[in-house]
């Protein structure tokens, strides 16, 4: 039996968000995914277009190497996410307000962005993540 649409995302969120595994986030790809952060600038450290699990987990990794010298957990008790199917039984959307710890004395970081997945066999063959590009050095 095929994973769900919330199977398929909660698997790609911890991966990543959670926990920033770049072995794992690719392993939620398909051999040829592709993941796209359309609004990023081309210039911008996060990557736009990754073509293929191996660039995936390689731009990633590097990725959230950078990130772990001062990036923040998302706080999940405040952060919420709600999930639209399609009529396409292969394509859903996630619609999320992740919502960051502010530092001590300052307010929380709210961030809200979409994401549109395509599935085949289970896996993401293709992830369009949509964000404000600001939040991402």
């Amino acid at each position: 039996m095929s994973p769900t649409p919330q199977e398929i995302f909660e698997r790609y969120v911890y991966a990543g968000s959670m926990t920033h595994n770049a072995d794992a986030v690719a392993e939620t790809f398909t051999e040829d995914g592709v993941f796209e952060a359309p609004l990023v600038p081309a210039d911008a450290a996060f990557p736009r277009r990754l073509v293929g699990r191996a660039e995936i987990r390689t731009a990633l990794a590097a990725y959230y190497e950078r990130q772990q010298q001062g990036g923040r957990a998302p706080n999940l008790e405040k952060s919420g996410y709600v999930l639209h199917t399609t009529a396409d039984p292969d394509v859903f959307i996630a619609e999320i307000d992740t919502v960051f710890d502010g530092p001590a004395g300052e307010d929380d970081i709210s961030v809200s962005l979409v994401q549109i997945f395509r599935v085949r066999d289970g896996k993401i063959a293709r992830l369009r993540d949509y964000f404000a590009p600001d939040l991402v050095s």
